[in-house]
């Protein structure tokens, strides 16, 4: 009876749900806006406007009415269904285990709309496509004379006559927060006399400039300035001598960053800068991450940034862009169909951004013109000739000798406008390198601009100082594109600074850390969401005095040490030991605070009185689901002890926006136990010994599993490799891949030892091997859960010397050369082996997927964690699970890579069917996941919580489970975050919050049958004003990406649009 009712009060939703939703598209047509009436007389085009209205009525009748089929099928089925059935697993008499059938209905209404968007098509090709240039460059290293990876730059003297050179020269100091040392030393032993110098050393002359970019150094010396020094700072600021460019917490790595922590990072930097300054950032500055992905230029772009700047790109390219006058571009998402992704990007020509390969082509010239370098300082120039400060005597020399590099370097440009930057790591901590810097060069500066003669103009400057220039000159508004300029589309990875030095293996290096910084983030995530849902709860019933607002510090401590770990040398591990181990102690200590908030939040959410609510910060209601014993240690699952307790209770956290039916392991520590639902019903349970090692049962503890909520062969196989690193003197290292050849397979000291469970919830094989135990486990669930293999590989090479351990998958499948992978978890990019290239040129990073795929099949490999992948032959797919390196590859580190440690490495295997593949189609630089993969890597990347009780008492409080949203959002929408801003206390949360939702692209060309799972889309529209079940919107403001601008006016109705791939950001107040 029960079920039944269920099944009715479900089909009833649903079905409301599907004539909402044709309200909704009546409403549309209804409302729009090149629909007039006039007095009852159509013109002939309007009538014509109407019959396209009236079909446009009847396809979207048509899609509502297959719709209605779908749950009508649903129902039925589920209806046949509910009589005489157990309502527990039972074996069949074959052996197999059947579960009871799903007690609601599953469907999937993709509208053709939302196909179309995949299948591209709109909009002109870009002039430069990065796949294509690969494709094109013989990568033949030859010398270029002093310009070594280059070639001689030759000009006519009177080439400026009739429009002169104007120069740029832009000082900036490059900090890392941590590298060498920690971020806390770097800032006490230089970055804080950096910051205090350019204060003092700035105001002495106006004409001086000075850019900066890590608000985490920043912010960190201004909490230590006086008022009098902020005022200052805010006075350079205000009148252009100093710039904030790009403004994030940090210069993040963009190989390994998920966008979550990207945006995360720059909302951070961004909403700082202006609380604390007022100002906005205007350009990008990103001089040292090794290689770029597309994905930043698009977030820089919606932060409203209308220039960006890039360095470490293969040497090879920058040659190419150089003789074609291409380092200077419009950069485009690949899936972009109107320019409106579109941003002005300046590429730097040379090998460094230090001073000697900033000027000019010629280094051994450069260095002369570093007077940090001046005869008797702690550095000198390598090329033998040193600087000399500049006298009257030798200006009109020194001046004609620099005026030459800049001739030559700005030929390599379109315009007449040349910037020249002047700086390098952690530079100008001493008020004498101010002094010898700024007055050398204002001499020769002033010497240049009063020869007329020379025709050239030269000034020192910020980086906007340099685009506004060259905007001017080419006549356009900041963030158009300048005539003549090319649009290029694609990524920078991977780079190589020389030879066949391709720093690939950063990719993977030190993967435990990649994997703790997932977790961190996938836990921020939930917590901030939480935490904003409960405040606004607790506020809206006046109960907010009572709720813990201090966890909001928790909360922007998180921020910050997330933020700081996607700093170019954390995530990328490529900082010594010491520093990596201040990095991990931070990630603990931030995702152990995060537990607290959201064992707060949710203590608060579900309970059934909400005035019984008491917070004690000695007694949380609510245990948390692991622990870590310390930064370098695996997650140590609680036990929930049952003991003489009649029953206990766990709150399942699902942080995800959609219905998800998960398989949620709990550690037990009783063979006697149910798992029952809120409504008292038994719930298909699965219990299997824990085990401690290959062969040891954890005595008295047991996994209990509780579940929340056309077939087809393809050979697929594994086997384990070992890389190995050169003999001769280059070698493997934290960021380069020189391995001795191809990998050889992996063989044990003994053979495995392979243990298979088998049960009605999941079945696994586990096989434990010297250096590792991969495990691979099949759930039998409907869902997500249920078509994907979920892998996980347990690795320890601490008795490796000098070896990399991947694992491989070899199938049937015709992918030829062409790969794929994502960039930063937002978008796809086609990827080609190229065989004139080293192998360790084809290795690309993965932060969640790769697939191979011919006009049959797709294979994925989701992952959990950023890792080093490559397909180097037909039909493989390879991923890097942990390297093991002994020396330093000369790249400033000083150490090898030694401090490995046990790391789990976890992957979901997902093959699908392609159902309307064709080549051409496939030959496009652009690609994108199928529903059911984004769903998959979303259920790997948020696994639900479970929070046991923590201490059971003989009545404990009513409990009801608490459902945030009042409808399943569109299963291509996520919510990215829900981000409660700051209050003018900077440790209290004010009534706002950003609500970042995302629109995915998907391919629909890979069948999606018996799926198991709800998914419908919407074309893009939510409409929010409903959203949030038991709050109201206060009100609802779109911005820009980080809050810094309002997009028009506050709107009237609560209903947005989004296009496919768009992240878009609301400033919102829930009441």
């Amino acid at each position: 009876m029960k079920l039944k009712k269920q099944v009715t009060v479900c089909g009833a939703a649903i079905f409301c749900v599907a004539v909402f939703s044709l309200y909704l598209m009546l409403d549309r047509v209804q409302h729009d806006p090149t629909r007039h009436q006039s007095g009852g007389n159509f013109p002939r085009s309007q009538i014509s406007v109407l019959q396209n209205r009236i079909e446009q009525l009847e396809q979207l009748l048509e899609e509502n009415h297959e719709i209605i089929s779908h749950i009508k099928d649903s129902v039925l089925e589920l209806t046949a269904h509910t009589e005489g059935q157990p309502a527990l697993p039972h074996h069949t008499p074959n052996g197999s285990w059947v579960l009871p059938p799903e007690s609601r209905p599953s469907f999937l209404s993709v509208s053709p709309q939302d196909c179309q968007f995949a299948l591209g098509g709109k909009g002109q090709s870009p002039d430069l496509q990065m796949m294509a240039v690969y494709s094109l460059l013989p990568f033949d290293n030859q010398d270029g004379g002093v310009w070594k990876q280059g070639f001689d730059i030759t000009y006519e003297p009177n080439e400026w006559d009739m429009e002169p050179l104007q120069v740029f020269v832009v000082p900036h100091s490059h900090n890392d927060p941590g590298w060498i040392k920690t971020f806390d030393k770097y800032y006490y032993d230089q970055t804080q006399h950096i910051l205090n110098s350019m204060v003092l050393k700035m105001q002495e002359d106006p004409r001086r400039r000075f850019i900066w970019s890590e608000i985490s150094f920043f912010s960190k010396w201004w909490d230590n300035i006086s008022a009098q020094k902020r005022a200052a700072v805010r006075r350079l600021v205000g009148n252009g001598q100093l710039e904030m460019v790009t403004g994030g917490w940090v210069m993040p790595d963009e190989a390994n960053s998920h966008y979550f922590a990207m945006i995360d990072q720059l909302i951070e930097g961004h909403q700082w800068l202006e609380k604390n300054i007022g100002v906005t950032p205007r350009s990008g500055w990103a001089v040292d991450p090794f290689g770029y992905s597309s994905t930043m230029p698009y977030l820089l772009k919606r932060s409203n940034l209308t220039g960006m700047l890039i360095q470490r790109v293969h040497y090879a390219i920058k040659k190419h862009f150089a003789a074609t006058q291409n380092l200077e571009f419009m950069w485009r998402q690949t899936w972009d169909p109107d320019a409106s992704t579109d941003i002005f990007c300046h590429m730097m020509p040379f090998y460094s951004y230090d001073v000697p390969h900033t000027c000019g082509p010629d280094p051994k010239i450069c260095c002369q013109f570093d007077f940090k370098r001046l005869p008797g300082g702690r550095i000198n120039c390598p090329w033998k000739v040193p600087p000399r400060a500049i006298t009257d005597a030798n200006v009109a020399e020194r001046a004609q000798l620099l005026l030459d590099q800049y001739r030559k370097k700005s030929k390599l440009y379109r315009s007449k406008v040349l910037l020249v930057p002047l700086g390098d790591d952690f530079r100008y901590d001493k008020p004498q390198e101010w002094d010898a810097q700024f007055l050398n060069y204002q001499r020769i500066f002033d010497f240049l601009n009063s020869q007329p003669n020379l025709h050239v103009q030269a000034q020192f400057g910020t980086l906007s100082d340099y685009f506004d220039a060259l905007y001017k000159k080419v006549g356009i508004v900041p963030g158009m594109r300048p005539p003549g300029f090319p649009v290029l589309t694609g990524d920078f990875f991977s780079y190589a600074d020389r030879e066949d030095h391709y720093w690939t293996g950063y990719f993977t290096s030190r993967p435990f850390y990649k994997s703790l910084d997932r977790v961190l983030e996938a836990h921020l995530r939930g917590a901030e969401i939480l935490f904003s849902l409960a405040l606004a709860h607790a506020r809206r019933t006046g109960a907010d005095g009572r709720y813990p607002v201090s966890d909001y510090a928790l909360l922007i401590n998180a921020r910050r040490n997330l933020g700081l770990f996607q700093h170019h040398d954390a995530i990328t591990g490529t900082a010594k030991e010491a520093v990596a181990v201040d990095y991990g102690s931070r990630l603990l200590h931030s995702l152990t605070n995060l537990k607290r908030v959201i064992i707060n939040a949710a203590h608060y959410l579900v309970l059934g009185d909400k005035n019984t609510y008491h917070h004690d910060p000695a007694a949380p209601f609510l245990g948390m689901d692991d622990m870590r014993a310390s930064q370098d240690s695996l997650p140590e699952k609680t036990v929930v002890k049952l003991g003489a307790l009649p029953s206990r209770f766990l709150v399942v956290f699902n942080p995800l926006e959609q219905e998800r039916l998960s398989v949620v392991p709990v550690l037990v520590d009783s063979l006697h136990t149910h798992v029952l639902s809120e409504e008292g019903q038994p719930l298909p349970c699965q219990l299997s010994a824990h085990w401690g090692s290959a062969t040891d049962v954890v005595p008295d503890v047991y996994q209990s599993i509780r579940q929340a909520g056309e077939e087809q062969e393809q050979r697929v196989s594994s086997e384990f490799l070992v890389y190995g690193t050169r003999t001769s003197k280059d070698k493997s290292g934290a960021y380069l891949f020189l391995p001795d050849g191809e990998a050889k397979p992996y063989i044990p000291k003994d053979p495995p030892v392979v243990r298979v469970t088998e049960g009605p919830l999941f079945s696994e094989v586990a096989s434990y091997y010297q250096h590792v135990q991969i495990m691979v486990r099949l759930y039998n669930v409907p869902g997500v859960e249920g078509l994907s293999l979920e892998v996980t590989c347990l690795v320890d090479i601490r008795d490796h010397t000098n070896k990399e351990l991947a694992l491989r998958f070899i199938t049937d499948i015709e992918s030829d050369d062409t790969f794929f992978t994502d960039l930063n978890g937002f978008q796809i990019q086609p990827r080609r082996y190229q065989r004139k290239l080293p192998l360790q040129a084809n290795f690309y990073p993965m932060p969640t997927m790769a697939y191979i795929q011919d006009l049959r099949s797709r294979l994925t490999l989701h992952t959990a964690q950023a890792l080093g992948v490559s397909s180097l032959a037909s039909g493989q797919l390879e991923v890097v699970l942990d390297r093991r390196l002994m020396q330093d590859d000369n790249r400033g580190l000083g150490q090898g890579l030694k401090d490995n440690k046990r790391t789990c490495n976890r992957f979901r295997l997902l093959l699908e069917r392609r159902s309307t593949a064709n080549k051409v189609q496939d030959g496009r630089p652009v690609s994108f996941p199928s529903l059911l993969s984004h769903l998959t890597s979303m259920h790997l990347n948020a696994e639900a919580l479970v929070l046991p009780m923590a201490q059971e008492k003989p009545s404990p409080p009513a409990l009801r489970s608490f459902l945030p949203l009042s409808t399943t959002l569109p299963c291509d929408f996520h919510i990215l975050n829900l981000r409660t801003l700051q209050a003018e206390d900077d440790s209290l949360p004010s009534a706002e919050a950003a609500l970042i939702l995302h629109r995915k692209g998907f391919d629909c060309s890979l069948e999606a049958k018996n799926l198991g799972f709800n998914c419908t889309t919407s074309q893009g529209r939510l409409a929010l004003g409903s959203l949030f079940q038991g709050l109201e919107l206060g009100s609802l403001q779109p911005t820009s990406l980080t809050l810094m601008y309002p997009l028009g006016a506050a709107p009237n109705s609560t209903s947005i649009h989004l296009d496919p791939m768009e992240i878009a950001t609301f400033r919102i107040r829930l009441v």
